[in-house]
């Protein structure tokens, strides 16, 4: 079965960023896919690359480069979403004039076609969040 996820929520917002990851991680243990990760709204900052969490907290970002790097798992963030909380990466950093991108290399910018693309070629598409 072909899963793809979307992600709502902010990862310092409660745990429903951690609960994405480790539902990808169960699904992919079960053989079967994980086609893409959607992040809309305020799940952006999941991308966030100079976060950095408290001594005791786990942050979701070592889950979500396992999940890209391992098993290939697109992860991509809605630009405008994105633009809104301040997440840029190096092609919206130059176009902006600002000195450097702020997500994560990990991530990539897209439209809601991909979410769209998301949901049209999944067996399941399951949302975190909201």
């Amino acid at each position: 079965m072909i899963y793809s996820l979307l992600v709502l929520s902010s990862p310092f917002s409660g745990h429903c960023s951690r609960t994405a990851a480790a539902f990808a991680h169960c699904v992919i243990t079960r053989g079967h896919t994980v086609r893409r990760v959607f992040f809309l709204d305020a799940g952006t900052l999941a991308s966030a690359a100079n976060s950095v969490s408290a001594q005791d907290e786990d942050t979701s970002m070592k889950d979500w480069a396992e999940l890209a790097n391992q098993h290939g798992v697109e992860l991509a963030i809605c630009i405008t979403s994105a633009l809104k909380h301040g997440m840029l990466d190096q092609v919206e950093a130059d176009r902006n004039e600002r000195p450097f991108p702020t997500i994560d290399s990990l991530f990539m910018m897209s439209g809601l076609g991909q979410l769209v693309d998301a949901y049209a070629n999944s067996d399941r598409l399951i949302t975190f969040g909201g």
